[in-house]
């Protein structure tokens, strides 16, 4: 069975061979959908004649976004903590405890149906690949389900045991770094595809970090890490010595940093939602792209810094104050977040590649940045299945 998606008046591909600028973008074009996957791309005057069709009307068309870093298994609530954070307090990791009491005490069902309501706000934001993290469990058991959970709604599962340490080890942490590179390792990597540390203030150090991703290679688990969101560190580095696919949050970094992530196959994966959620200084994505950083946009979706499901306001966030540019931004939250995740199948609009793809009503995807808080997004389709919004067979 054969889709045609006619009437496309703007088309971001990714692909610079196909269209025009970094981010490949077609005017009056068409895409054809096979199995699941792009089959054709081109001029909507020569589209080939397809089993079905869909005629967007003149509407732009992007890649479905990839967001590469969230936490969505958790319970309990965190507003109070925004409140105090609005009313001057500053942001601590600590925060994340409350979080593990509740998730602690939640049902798998209660788990479950969160992390299903937030998905789905993540799809009506046009997201069709999502990581998604364990890491307010901080027991065996509790990691082990979280990841279980987790795996339900996605195949990109990143063990984070490594979150912050629980009460019950606060004066332990040698034996809780053990426990996490033993039996919750043992435990948790047939349910994850990456492993990932918190190597900030609060959390974990930088031998702590590299130790803990090492048990996690040796496991046959991906590295991903949380590096410099709180204050400069070693985390970047690290992620760089472990050829980590991404080093998330990178708010406080020096040259060297940025000179080590040029130089190497990690992206600096930015979430522009925590800076706005605790008033953080924003890092400047300039210095990331004019020095030849793999750049990613996340939401970090989680309940105490970055509570937000939205990617176009992640996109609008970037561009207004870690001067990105509408282009480069989109390019982020799609290719970059793919890239993320070492993908090569989403992020992206060419033959081959998954039929993942976003329709906008608007001229441009420029107004995803534009018109900020403004709901823009027509339909979402993952594999070529139409999985939100309406459309035209």
């Amino acid at each position: 069975m054969s889709l045609a998606i006619t009437g496309i008046g703007s088309l971001v591909t990714n692909d610079p061979e196909l269209g025009e600028g970094a981010i490949g973008e077609l005017r009056d074009a068409a895409i054809v959908v096979v199995d699941g996957l792009v089959a054709w791309i081109g001029p909507g005057a020569q589209v080939p004649a397809a089993d079905l069709a869909v005629d967007v009307e003149g509407a732009t068309v992007i890649p479905g976004f990839v967001d590469s870093h969230t936490h969505l298994v958790f319970a309990g609530d965190r507003s109070g903590e925004f409140a105090a954070r609005m009313a001057g307090q500053s942001y601590a990791a600590g925060g994340i405890a409350s979080t593990v009491v509740a998730t602690r005490a939640a049902t798998d069902t209660d788990l479950r149906a969160n992390v299903g309501s937030l998905v789905d706000e993540l799809t009506r934001s046009g997201v069709t690949t999502m990581e998604i993290k364990s890491g307010y469990g901080l027991t065996v058991p509790d990691e082990q389900r979280s990841l279980e959970v987790a795996g339900g709604f996605t195949d990109e599962t990143t063990f984070l045991g490594a979150h912050v340490l629980p009460s019950e080890y606060r004066d332990r942490p040698d034996e809780y770094v053990d426990l996490v590179c033993g039996d919750m390792l043992a435990a948790c990597a047939p349910y994850a595809r990456w492993i990932d540390v918190f190597c900030d203030r609060g959390a974990f150090d930088g031998e702590q970090a590299r130790q803990i991703l090492a048990a996690g290679q040796a496991a046959g688990l991906g590295a991903r890490l949380h590096a410099n969101q709180l204050q400069p560190g070693p985390g970047i580095q690290v992620a760089v010595e472990c050829d980590a696919a991404s080093a998330d949050h990178c708010t406080f970094t020096t040259s060297a940093d940025i000179d080590a992530l040029a130089n190497s196959n990690t992206v600096a994966t930015l979430v522009p939602g925590a800076e706005f959620s605790t008033r953080a200084a924003y890092p400047n994505a300039r210095d990331f792209l004019d020095a030849g950083v793999t750049v990613a946009i996340a939401t970090d979706c989680n309940p105490g810094s970055s509570f937000t499901t939205s990617m176009a306001f992640c996109l609008a966030v970037a561009v207004r104050d870690m001067k990105m540019t509408p282009a480069e931004a989109i390019w982020s939250a799609t290719a970059g977040g793919a890239k993320a995740l070492r993908r090569d199948d989403v992020g992206s609009l060419r033959v081959g590649a998954c039929a993942d793809l976003v329709v906008l009503r608007a001229p441009s995807f420029i107004h995803l940045m534009y018109r900020p808080g403004v709901d823009l997004i027509e339909s979402v389709w993952r594999a070529g299945e139409l999985i939100y919004g309406r459309s035209a067979v």
